[in-house]
């Protein structure tokens, strides 16, 4: 077990998880400045990217990039800075870092070498979208990037086809007619919300189903996020009946229940201990 007080021994070496602007320049807060001025590296995913948005801010900090692909070289260089008491603040291009970016292997290696991680409040592109979608926002489930492929990005979406959260996701432009098609394929007429450009002075939500959607997507340009409904009580309840037909043409083939639920889970998705109980329950009636 581990226990870290952020705010114990603020001269020590830390490692700050710094969000930044997705558009509009003005939603960066004051802490964020601070902590950034008082950095004394910034690791990026970009050094040309950041030295534009730090140059706007008025920060002269050294960069080192911190990327996907490097992160073999990075991170030994980061916790030798750490290990020199420096401040490290990590950023990403636009928005929270380690949210569809590298950096999580860098933090559990801060970790495990006993540095501090602190993390602060900022842009968040997948939550802006979900408030605003106006879909359910209790409980929901942000994936990210589906796979550019369509047969690997519908293997991903059948197995999210059946939960009952709200589904958030990036997608890029020239991607996204490919996406909803696949999306109006696996997961039915859903409604959906897709916002793009958000704070920034183009930001729109398009609301309706995923086939109204569809109609409009040729025109749309800028980084995206993709709101969808989650699956509904009577589709849980249909699949359930169907898996539960399936798990019946099974048995009468000669297969024992749990075989049988293993057999239909890999069908329907449905987990197998889930089905294997709800066979015994409608057994027992």
């Amino acid at each position: 077990m581990k226990r870290q007080k952020s705010f114990q021994n603020e001269d020590q070496a830390a490692l700050y998880l710094v969000p930044t602007p997705i558009g509009n320049m003005q939603e960066i807060s004051p802490r964020v400045l601070e902590t950034l001025k008082n950095a004394d590296v910034i690791a990026c995913e970009d050094t040309r990217n950041s030295g534009i948005l730090l140059k706007n801010l008025e920060i002269k900090k050294p960069l080192i990039a911190h990327h996907e692909f490097n992160q073999d070289a990075s991170i030994p260089g980061i916790l030798a800075l750490l290990e020199q008491n420096k401040k490290v603040a990590i950023i990403s291009d636009a928005g929270y870092p380690l949210i569809s970016d590298p950096g999580n292997r860098l933090v559990q290696e801060v970790i495990e070498q006993d540095y501090p991680v602190i993390s602060m409040s900022g842009a968040n592109a997948a939550l802006n979208a979900l408030v605003a979608s106006g879909l359910e926002t209790s409980r929901y489930l942000f994936y990210g990037f589906l796979d550019s492929k369509s047969s690997k990005r519908k293997k991903q979406l059948e197995e999210l086809k059946m939960l009952p959260y709200t589904l958030v996701f990036y997608e890029a432009p020239h991607r996204i007619s490919d996406m909803l098609e696949d999306g109006l394929e696996v997961l039915g007429n859903r409604k959906i919300c897709l916002a793009r450009e958000l704070t920034k002075k183009h930001e729109e939500f398009i609301r309706g189903s995923i086939s109204e959607v569809l109609e409009v997507c040729e025109e749309l340009k800028g980084e995206m996020v993709v709101v969808i409904e989650g699956a509904k009580k009577e589709d849980l309840k249909s699949s359930m009946e169907e898996a539960m037909n399936l798990m019946k043409e099974q048995i009468a083939n000669g297969k024992k229940p749990r075989a049988a639920a293993k057999a239909v889970s890999e069908m329907t998705k449905i987990g197998r201990n889930e089905l294997y109980s709800a066979y015994l329950e409608l057994n027992q009636e």
